[in-house]
């Protein structure tokens, strides 16, 4: 049974770059009038408490999201921002949205939530933060639920692959999967969230996917400092297949935060 819980990590720079970044994505999505569907691969427990024992033990959170309301950089506008300051409002001021309790920020009654975590308390945690709001939830390989939903209806929409690389085989993997969905989906929006370690474990990952020449593609990585001693992730990438309008300018604006800092 795998081991990873996120709570370890919530809300530390990685979040910032791939919350901001989905955020401004389902902003872009839902002022149209159409519907949607939301899928997520690996979706932990969707709610986090920054002042829990765990998070407080690695304190990942303080270079993260800490930084960002402490220092700015962000408009308080941004869709991120905002929709952390709901969740907030509701839970405290201690919460942190993971991907599921965000993209549930942003989606609508006619929209449609599917999302998979295999981990028993995960999803148990999961199923509970879901509650409020209309969705899927299940515990099953997110792999394997992707898979099997594409092309979802209804078809417009955005997959979210956010996997935690605790099996290392995920890197070699990855990239057949995205092309079979692409086969499936070929108007989807697929993102791929991936660490940039120390080893440079994801650059074959990298290669593999461009090699595939699928549409609408952005690239988009940030750099930053080990969050603690002995850490070996230094950065945050995402891979984004069919990318909506404004995703660019976004992917600047937070090289530009990054930078800065």
């Amino acid at each position: 049974m795998l081991s990873y819980q996120h709570i370890y990590h919530a809300g530390n720079p990685a979040d910032v770059h791939k919350h901001a970044m989905l955020c401004r994505m389902l902003s872009y999505l839902t002022a149209k009038d159409k519907p949607l569907s939301y899928l997520e691969t690996h979706a932990g427990r969707g709610l986090y408490m920054l002042d829990a024992p765990e998070a407080l033990k690695t304190g990942e959170a303080a270079a993260g999201i800490g930084a960002v309301l402490a220092r700015g950089g962000m408009p308080s506008d941004h869709p991120y921002l905002a929709a952390l300051a709901e969740i907030r409002v509701a839970h405290g001021p201690q919460a942190y949205a993971g991907s599921p309790v965000l993209a549930a920020q942003f989606l609508r009654p006619e929209d449609r939530i599917t999302l998979a975590e295999l981990h028993p308390q995960e999803h148990a945690a999961l199923d509970f933060a879901m509650s409020p709001y209309t969705a899927r939830v299940q515990r099953q390989d997110g792999f394997e639920m992707a898979q099997a939903i594409c092309p979802p209806t209804p078809r417009r929409g955005l997959l979210l692959i956010d996997p935690s690389y605790e099996v290392k085989t995920e890197y070699e993997t990855i990239p057949a999967q995205i092309a079979k969905l692409h086969r499936k989906w070929n108007v989807g929006i697929i993102c791929l969230w991936y660490p940039i370690l120390t080893g440079g474990a994801h650059a074959p990952m990298l290669a593999a996917l461009q090699a595939q020449a699928l549409p609408g593609v952005i690239r988009h990585e940030v750099r930053f400092p080990p969050v603690r001693a002995g850490h070996r992730m230094v950065g945050s990438g995402l891979f984004i297949v069919n990318a909506p309008f404004g995703t660019e300018k976004e992917a600047q604006r937070l090289s530009s935060m990054f930078t800065a800092r």
